[in-house]
């Protein structure tokens, strides 16, 4: 799937057309993506700020989303556990931006060669038009290379009888 398609789709999909949640970009290499929270009448809590629920939401799917299409058919990319930390009221616009970069794969790439799980962490801010903090949030994402796309045990492709 392109990166364009994505972020249309994901701009219709009822969960974030109807809660304001507006997805900005996805860079065509999938290395960044770019989410932005609108303020509406049905998004707001009882004090007038953006529903920390939905700061959540526009932070939800995109470190999976980021890191599959990045790793490719050969991962296992699923979110494993998240936390938000809710610094200070959010008003107006709010958006946040997730960067996945080669050291982060290179680092994955090593951890999963041999088979194993991986569960890294990453991190994002959610700005105000400011640009001060309203929210950070952490995502932990688990990774494990397919079975059937690890190097071969012993140096050597295992050969098949006919």
């Amino acid at each position: 799937m392109k990166a364009s398609t994505l972020r249309l789709g994901m701009n219709l999909w009822p969960p974030f057309l109807f809660t304001g949640i507006h997805v900005a970009e996805v860079a065509p290499d999938w290395r960044r993506a770019r989410v932005e929270l609108r303020m509406r009448p049905w998004n707001r809590n009882y004090v007038g700020t953006h529903f920390g629920g939905s700061l959540f939401a526009m932070s939800d799917p995109f470190w999976m989303l980021l890191l599959m299409h990045r790793l490719g058919r050969d991962y296992y990319v699923w979110d494993k556990a998240a936390e938000i930390e809710f610094v200070s009221p959010g008003r107006g616009t709010v958006s946040t931006t997730f960067e996945v970069g080669d050291a982060a794969l290179e680092q994955i790439a090593a951890a999963t060669a041999g088979g194993d799980k991986h569960l890294p962490w990453f991190e994002n801010e959610v700005l105000d038009a400011g640009g001060e903090v309203v929210a950070r949030v952490r995502k932990q994402v688990y990774v494990r290379r397919k079975p059937d796309r690890r190097p071969a045990q012993g140096g050597a492709a295992k050969a098949q009888t006919p």
